[in-house]
C-alpha cells in the first residue's frame, strides 16, 4: 500500500463576491478530486489547536500526526532545518521577509504594501540578504538566505520571549501598531530599509516596474524543534515535495526524504509537472509515503487573486491528482491518498483563520458506492463527519 497526501495550502476559503457567492473550491473544475471525493471518506477536521496561531507551521505539523501541543516550537527553526542551518538549544530563530514598505519618510508611518516584495527572485533576494548580513551581522546575530522572499534570523543566546506579527497579516495597513516592541528586532528592521532602499537591485527592479524590496520584516520566532522520526513513528518510509522551507523542515526533522524541485517556487507558476514527476518517482523507488505540498492556493488568498486561487486548485487536480493516481493504477499499485488544505486562507480577509476545514480520503482497494458528493466545505460539513484533533487524521490515512 502507498500512502499520498495532497495538501493545498489554504485552499478553503468562505463564498467569495467575485465567484457569485462560491467558493474557491466550489467554483473551481476538479474531476479527479470530485471522482475521488464520490468514492471516499469526506469530512471536517481541526488542524490549528484554540491556543496555538492559525499558521502554516501549526496546520502541517498536525497533517503530518504530531500534535502541535507537543512538538511546535515556531516557524522559522523548521525553516533553518531545511535551509541547513545548524542550530543550538540556546538560539532563537526568526522568519525574515524581504517586504516592500511605502515611501513615507519616517518608518513608523509607512504601510505594508506587499509582503513578498512581488515574490522576488531568489537570486535577487540572497544579494539583498547578503547587504544585510555584512551590514548588520554581530556575534550574537546573523542572517541567511532562503527561497524568493523567504529568510532566516538567528539570534544566539536569546529566549524566545517575543511577541511579533506575520507581515501577511497586515497587507495594506499601516504597520505603526504593528512593529516589534523589542528594540533590537525594531533596530534591524529600520537599519534594513536604510541599506536596501537605494541598492542597485531595487533599483534595477523599479526600473522594471517591480516593486522594491525595501525593508526585511522579522517574526516566526523559535527554537530547536525535536521530532519522532517517521521511521520510528509510523514504521515508513517517506519523501516530501514543496517548494517552501517549512514543510521541508519538518520533512527533515521526521526523517523523510526532501529532493529539491527544478523550478518549483510556492506559487501558481510552480513546476506543477516535476513536483507530480517526483512523488511518482519517490512511490516507485522506496517510499511508502509521499507528502505533496502545493503552497499556490495559500499565496493568491494572501493577495485577493480569486482566479489565481481557482486557477491554483485546477491545476493540483489537473497536473498533480490526476499523474499520481494514475501512475499508482497503471502499476497496479495499492493507494490510500488524502486531499486536504492545512487552513482556511479567505480572499476576503487575506490571511489564515482556524476553521475546521474539509478533508477527502480515498482507499483504492475498497469496494465503493458512488456518492452524488463533490469536495466542497458544504459538503464535507454534511456528512457529519468531524475529526476535532488534526494530528489523529494521518492515522485514518495508514488504518
Amino acid at each position: 500500500m502507498k500512502y499520498i497526501v495532497v495538501l493545498c495550502d489554504g485552499a478553503a476559503d468562505t463564498p467569495v463576491f467575485e465567484l457569485g457567492g462560491k467558493t474557491p473550491l466550489e467554483a473551481a473544475h476538479k474531476p479527479n478530486i470530485d471522482r475521488l471525493a464520490s468514492m471516499g471518506e469526506v469530512g471536517m477536521v481541526t488542524t490549528v489547536p484554540a491556543n496555538l496561531p492559525p499558521g502554516s507551521d501549526v496546520a502541517n505539523l498536525a497533517v503530518f500526526g504530531y500534535d502541535p501541543q507537543i512538538y511546535y516550537t515556531g516557524r522559522s527553526p523548521l525553516e533553518a532545518m531545511s535551509m541547513n542551518v545548524p542550530l543550538e538549544l540556546t538560539d532563537t530563530t526568526f522568519r525574515t521577509n524581504l517586504v516592500t514598505l511605502s515611501d513615507e519618510e519616517n518608518y513608523e508611518d509607512k504601510t505594508m504594501v506587499d509582503y513578498s516584495a512581488d515574490e522576488i527572485t531568489t537570486a535577487e533576494a540572497a544579494e539583498l540578504i547578503n547587504a544585510v548580513n555584512a551590514d548588520l551581522k554581530t556575534k550574537d546575530y546573523e542572517f541567511f538566505s532562503g527561497i524568493s522572499y523567504r529568510h532566516l534570523l538567528v539570534w544566539h543566546n536569546r529566549e524566545n520571549n517575543f511577541d511579533l506579527t506575520p507581515p501577511h497579516d497586515i497587507s495594506d495597513k499601516k504597520i505603526k501598531e504593528y512593529l516589534p516592541k523589542d528594540e533590537t528586532i525594531l533596530k534591524l528592521m529600520k537599519a534594513s530599509h536604510e541599506i536596501l532602499k537605494n541598492h542597485p537591485v531595487n533599483l534595477e527592479r523599479v526600473r522594471r516596474g517591480l516593486k522594491s524590496a525595501n525593508s526585511i520584516w522579522i517574526w516566526g520566532n523559535g527554537t530547536k524543534p525535536n521530532l519522532d522520526t517517521y521511521e520510528n513513528k509510523f514504521k515508513i518510509r517517506g519523501t516530501v515535495i514543496s517548494a517552501v522551507d517549512l514543510i521541508k523542515g519538518i520533512g527533515k526533522c521526521a526523517g523523510l526524504d526532501v529532493p529539491e524541485i527544478e523550478g518549483a517556487t510556492g506559487t501558481v507558476t510552480t513546476n506543477f509537472d516535476g513536483k507530480a514527476s517526483a512523488a511518482v518517482s519517490a512511490l516507485r523507488n522506496g517510499s511508502d509515503f509521499v507528502y505533496i505540498h502545493l503552497e499556490a492556493a495559500d499565496e493568491a488568498g494572501h493577495r485577493h487573486e480569486v482566479g489565481n486561487k481557482v486557477k491554483a486548485i485546477e491545476l493540483i487536480d489537473k497536473k498533480i491528482v490526476a499523474p499520481v493516481i494514475s501512475a499508482m493504477e497503471e502499476d497496479g499499485e495499492d493507494y490510500a491518498i488524502l486531499i486536504m488544505p492545512d487552513h482556511p486562507t479567505p480572499l476576503d480577509i487575506r490571511t489564515h483563520t482556524r476553521e475546521p476545514i474539509p478533508y477527502l480520503i480515498y482507499r483504492s482497494n475498497e469496494n465503493h458506492t458512488i456518492k452524488n458528493i463533490s469536495y466542497t466545505e458544504a459538503n464535507a460539513k454534511k456528512t457529519g463527519i468531524v475529526v476535532s484533533h488534526g494530528h489523529e487524521l494521518i492515522k485514518r490515512l495508514f488504518a
